[in-house]
């Protein structure tokens, strides 16, 4: 049971995040790829200290790890929360303006500069009748992917400090950089964080506890044509803008686009071209939740290049394959009690979990392939990477509640 006079402050937490832009940058070369993701990471190690985390401290690459101290003479395994710093770098961060919706009573939410989140596309809103909903002036990303979800480790361990009755085992908290970018996991240190398991609070829909996620890799594929001054290129110019144009039209339109498939299903997708009529590249991303789909969509994109090339005689192109990410259920299924615990904690809440896979990824992704295995919890968002984000107030207690709760469910089964 939950102090009924306790005054959570996670809103409070939340808008003061999100007023701070941590927008990441996926040209840059460096880790933070922003500098200004620094500002946030620094806030967050005073306000550690402040609950009592005295270790916590932040390294030159913006990660920033804390220790809340065991408290029971129990052998609990140690887990750890972990949450990302950086925003999308889709939709700009910059003087982000919080609007709370009180009391929200159905239909369209309209937030400004001739936004709506619009419930024909946002059915989930059908739930939130009576609650309190935050977006941004519609200016903005509102950035509850991901500060709801730190906002909500850090008021869970305001109330665990504040109730020094609740048992649990030594806590684990990390902040990471560049998440959106898929560099979030990059130079996280999983020996020197010291969990044997963790949760990434990241999600969306209150009760969800994602254990699957799509395996990935990026392609990159070079046209190479033959340049001529366009003045005296009749039959001796191959212009490689027009190769990989050909190619472009050439893939799947229907099975393999992103836009045509769900559930389940993978696909293969081209996200940037660049060139000129010497050199022109391709960059694609290759999704499934079955590992060796990835190869078979990759070869069936390299039998399209090939098929290109020979189209335009002189032409030639060159093909390569970078590993992302797996899904972290390979992992996860060696791993049940993580899970089991997860929907433990649901369970003595009275939320019913909502178990899918994920069409994306999460540093859990990562960090479970490199020695700790991370499912993903409800941070309680929507709408991420987009004008139209918002969050509910009711939903993130709720998380902050599933944090502290999760905590209790591992010390009492230990």
């Amino acid at each position: 049971m939950f102090d009924e006079n306790y005054q959570f402050s996670v809103v409070d937490r939340f808008i003061k995040y999100a007023k701070i832009d941590t927008k990441s940058d996926e040209e840059s070369e460096v880790t933070p790829s922003t500098a200004k993701q620094f500002d946030l990471a620094k806030i967050l190690v005073e306000e550690l200290k402040e609950l009592g985390l005295t270790d916590a401290e932040m390294d030159d690459k913006c990660y920033v790890m804390a220790t809340l101290p065991s408290n029971t003479e129990k052998d609990v395994p140690v887990i750890g929360f972990v949450s990302h710093v950086d925003t999308s770098p889709a939709v700009s961060g910059t003087n982000v303006n919080p609007q709370i919706h009180k009391n929200y009573q159905g239909g369209d939410l309209e937030i400004g500069q001739g936004k709506i989140i619009d419930t024909a596309n946002n059915p989930e809103l059908g739930d939130m009748i009576g609650m309190d909903i935050i977006t941004t002036d519609g200016t903005t990303l509102l950035g509850a992917d991901d500060k709801a979800g730190i906002a909500e480790i850090m008021d869970a361990l305001a109330y665990i400090q504040a109730h020094p009755e609740i048992k649990h085992g030594t806590i684990k908290i990390g902040y990471t950089p560049d998440e959106e970018i898929g560099r979030g996991a990059n130079y996280f240190d999983v020996a020197k964080f010291g969990a044997k398991y963790a949760y990434t609070i990241d999600g969306s829909t209150r009760g969800e506890v994602e254990t699957e996620t799509f395996s990935a890799d990026a392609v990159e594929i070079k046209f190479v044509g033959i340049n001529v001054h366009p003045g005296y290129a009749k039959n001796k110019m191959v212009n490689s803008l027009k190769v990989a144009a050909h190619f472009i039209e050439s893939l799947p339109k229907d099975g393999l686009a992103p836009e045509k498939t769900s559930g389940r299903e993978g696909y293969v997708h081209p996200v940037s071209m660049n060139g000129n009529e010497e050199k022109t590249v391709i960059k694609m991303i290759i999704r499934d939740f079955i590992d060796t789909k990835l190869e078979e969509f990759e070869n069936k994109v390299e039998e399209l290049c090939k098929a290109t090339v020979a189209v335009f005689p002189g032409s030639s192109y060159e093909f390569k394959v970078i590993t992302q990410y797996r899904n972290m259920k390979n992992i996860l299924d060696q791993h049940p009690e993580v899970e089991n615990n997860a929907l433990e904690s649901l369970k003595r809440l009275g939320i019913t979990p909502i178990q899918s896979p994920i069409r994306g990824g999460t540093d859990g992704s990562r960090l479970s392939f490199m020695g700790l295995p991370t499912p993903n919890l409800f941070a309680g968002g929507h709408n991420f990477h987009a004008y139209t984000e918002y969050v509910a107030i009711q939903d993130m207690e709720a998380s902050v509640k599933n944090i502290v709760t999760l905590i209790q469910v591992w010390e009492d089964k230990a």
